[in-house]
C-alpha cells in the first residue's frame, strides 16, 4: 500500500488582501497573476500553510478575478499563515515582491465565513468614447427595457443570456472626450460582465463603445439593497 501523506497542521491565521491591478498589468490573466502571487508570497518568506495530501500546496483562495484587460481596484485573496503576522508588516513585503501594477491595498484578518460569499456586486465605471447625449440616451433606452439578450463565446461556446437583469444602477456622465458610465452590477449565474453590458447598449441604444473602452472595477463587496451600493468585504459590518 502506498504510505499515507503526513496530514499537514491547519492555519493559525487567515488573513485577507485586497489588491489592484493597474496600467498594463490589466492584461494579467488569473493564471498569470497566481504565478506571481506565489512566486511574490516565496520571496516575501510569508509563512503559509499548506494543504495535506500527496501534493500539499499553500492555502490561497482567489475570488471573483476580474476579467483579462480590465483595471480592478478592489481584488481579492485570502491566505492561510503557519504562524500569526501583523497584517501591515505582510502588506508591506507583498508590495516589495509584486511587480508594479500588481499593488497591495490592504491586507486584514479574516472575521470568517467565505469571502466569495460576500462579494455579491461590484461597482464599475466604463469609459467610452461616444458625447454624453448618445451616451446618456443609450442608458435610458437600456434601462427601459425588460430585458437584454446578449452573446459571449464560453468554453462551452456561444452562449446567449440576459445582461439587463443584473443591472443595479447604470448612468453616463461627461469625461475627457467622450463618457463615463457609471455601472453597479450583481454577480450571480450565468456571470454578467461589464463588456456584456456594453454589447446590450450598442445592441439597444446603438452606443459608441469603440475597440478598446477602458473598464475599471472600482470596488466589489456586499450589496445594500435599499441603496444599491457595494460594501467593504475586509469591513462587512462598517
Amino acid at each position: 500500500m502506498r504510505e499515507q501523506p503526513e496530514q499537514q497542521a491547519p492555519p493559525v491565521q487567515r488573513l485577507r488582501i485586497r489588491y489592484a491591478k493597474r496600467g498594463r498589468l490589466r492584461f494579467t490573466s488569473h493564471r498569470d497573476f497566481s504565478r506571481a502571487f506565489e512566486r511574490a508570497i516565496f520571496r516575501a518568506r510569508v509563512p503559509m500553510a499548506y494543504s495535506s495530501g500527496f501534493n500539499p500546496h499553500p492555502r490561497i483562495s482567489y475570488a471573483n478575478a476580474a476579467p483579462t484587460g480590465s483595471a480592478s481596484e478592489a481584488e481579492y485573496v485570502e491566505i492561510g499563515l503557519a504562524q500569526v503576522l501583523d497584517p501591515a508588516a505582510v502588506a508591506s513585503a507583498l508590495e516589495e515582491a509584486l511587480p508594479d501594477g500588481l499593488d497591495v491595498v490592504e491586507v486584514a484578518e479574516s472575521p470568517g465565513g467565505s469571502l466569495a460569499d460576500l462579494l455579491e456586486a461590484s461597482h464599475w465605471q466604463l469609459d467610452v468614447p461616444a458625447n454624453p447625449v448618445s451616451a446618456e440616451a443609450a442608458v435610458a433606452a437600456f434601462l427601459q427595457a425588460e430585458s437584454v439578450t446578449v452573446e459571449r463565446m464560453t468554453k462551452k461556446g456561444l452562449r446567449e443570456f440576459d445582461c439587463r437583469g443584473a443591472v443595479v444602477a447604470l448612468s453616463a456622465v461627461p469625461h475627457g472626450d467622450g463618457s463615463r458610465l457609471d455601472l453597479v452590477l450583481r454577480h450571480g449565474v450565468p456571470a454578467v460582465r461589464p463588456d456584456d453590458v456594453l454589447t446590450g447598449l450598442r445592441a439597444v441604444g446603438g452606443l459608441e463603445t469603440g475597440p478598446a473602452p477602458l473598464l475599471t472595477r472600482v470596488s466589489q463587496g456586499p450589496l445594500d439593497p435599499e441603496t444599491g451600493t457595494v460594501g467593504d468585504p475586509l469591513h462587512p459590518s462598517v
